[in-house]
């Protein structure tokens, strides 16, 4: 068993703070000299955006429900090699999970699989006494989760800490520091969700400044009280030999890819080549296609106009694997604001922005053969995404609930919204490369 110190940073609710309080945690730990290793709960690509780069350090997802508790804590030590103390954002309120119960893919689900103490995070804004109850209420919920202690957030002034100090004593959930109630703290919002990192920097500034008001020394005796982790299983193969090259769509369009897909596939095998749809004119040399989600929404007439790389991807005949932001992009057209832009065109159909989200855990069956799995087989992803594309006659997936049908599929081209998780289907990720390699042997 390892000693790994850790936290998981969880709140009442979606909307308390998690992101702010856990952004200023890490930017406190550093400034104390630690080597912070950020992790997010849930499935979720912008807020661990915005915790690789507080931490400077690539931020992984776990997950209970792509992922037993072992697996989770396998790869928890993995991404903690060269790490000093890992700090893990929840998601959504702290029961909160794929259920109404709550349990799997909850942010106390995690804590109890990583057997990592709890700082919760609570809005304080128009709160004095009555924290207290929340608090206490929070710690003696579930005996599989401690909690150590509160940060506020929205705190009105240093008189208003002090009462929400007094108030937390006496229940015996200690306050561990506070952030102030001002909008520069703030991260900007956008219809997926807070903005990417690198355009919230003037927040992520004040955070850092505002972090002074968090007792560093107490969240990090929390966190090296953790305790040795639980045996975990191991989540990656060994390095093997290379066997494909892998064109990796990577730009201001394209960045929502779980780091444990990327690699995942490296350890199989896989050479990463990137590259930009929006600003490259060909593909690289390459035996196989990842095109993964992001905002071709926001860049479609950069994409439409980028001529070239339409054509050299019409003209791929590897196999290709795209996920929402890349079915849209792989699509006949994107409408946006009223404008129609022509796309790839391998798979069928217009993908339109809707006004409201599609989003959710998804647990799918292959309808047919494809770059990732054969007919019949189940795999488990998640989806969040405004945009709407009809399956067409080739559907890829049907929910194994069997009450929906989506994306496309020919056998060489898979385009969906499901955003896969290959780390929990590893037969899925060596497919997708045997089928790099069939295309490399073929010429």
């Amino acid at each position: 068993m390892a000693e790994l110190p850790r936290v998981v940073v969880a709140a009442p609710n979606s909307g308390a703070g998690k992101t702010t309080v856990t952004l200023a945690l890490i930017a406190a730990l550093r400034a104390a000299g630690e080597r912070v290793q950020p992790f997010k709960v849930g499935p979720d690509y912008i807020d661990p955006s915005h915790l690789a780069a507080a931490a400077g350090r690539p931020a992984f997802n776990l997950d209970t429900f792509f992922l037993g508790p072992g697996q989770v804590r396998g790869l928890f030590a993995h991404a903690m090699r060269g790490a000093t103390v890992g700090v893990v954002e929840g998601v959504m309120g702290m029961f909160d999970g794929r259920s109404g119960a709550g349990g799997a893919g909850s942010t106390a689900d995690a804590a109890a699989a990583l057997g990592a103490p709890v700082v919760l995070v609570v809005d304080a804004a128009g709160m004095a006494g009555s924290i207290a109850a929340l608090a206490r209420g929070f710690a003696d919920f579930d005996p599989r989760v401690r909690v150590g202690g509160v940060i506020a957030n929205r705190v009105g002034s240093e008189r208003h800490a002090e009462l929400l100090r007094e108030a937390l004593e006496a229940a015996g959930v200690p306050l561990l520091g506070w952030l102030p109630n001002d909008p520069a703290v703030a991260l900007p919002g956008r219809h997926l969700g807070l903005v990417l990192a690198g355009e919230a920097t003037p927040a992520l500034d004040a955070l850092a400044r505002a972090a002074r008001q968090i007792d560093t020394a107490a969240v990090l005796r929390l966190a090296r009280g953790a305790g040795p982790l639980p045996a975990a299983a191991a989540v990656f193969p060994e390095q093997g030999p290379g066997r494909i090259r892998l064109a990796w769509a990577e730009d201001a369009a394209f960045r929502f890819t779980y780091p444990e897909t990327r690699e995942l596939l490296r350890r199989l095998g896989a050479e990463i080549l990137p590259f930009s749809p929006l600003a490259d004119a060909r593909l690289p040399a390459a035996d196989a296609l990842y095109i993964g989600g992001g905002y071709p929404e926001l860049h479609a007439e950069a994409l439409a106009a980028n001529r070239p790389m339409l054509e050299a991807i019409r003209a791929f005949r590897g196999p290709v694997l795209a996920e929402c932001g890349g079915y849209m992009y792989l699509a006949e057209a994107l409408e946006t604001e009223g404008r129609r832009y022509p796309m790839v065109g391998l798979a069928p159909g217009v993908a339109r922005m809707a006004d409201r989200p599609v989003l959710g855990y998804r647990d799918v069956v292959a309808l047919a053969a494809n770059p990732v799995a054969a007919a019949g087989w189940r795999l488990r992803g998640h989806e969040f995404h405004y945009a709407r594309l009809e399956p067409g006659d080739r559907p890829a997936w049907r929910q194994a609930d069997g009450t929906a049908v989506e994306g496309f599929t020919d056998g060489r081209v898979l385009a969906s919204f499901i955003h896969l998780y290959l780390q929990a289907h590893p037969r899925a990720a060596e497919r997708f490369i045997v089928a790099g390699e069939r295309a490399r042997a073929a010429g």
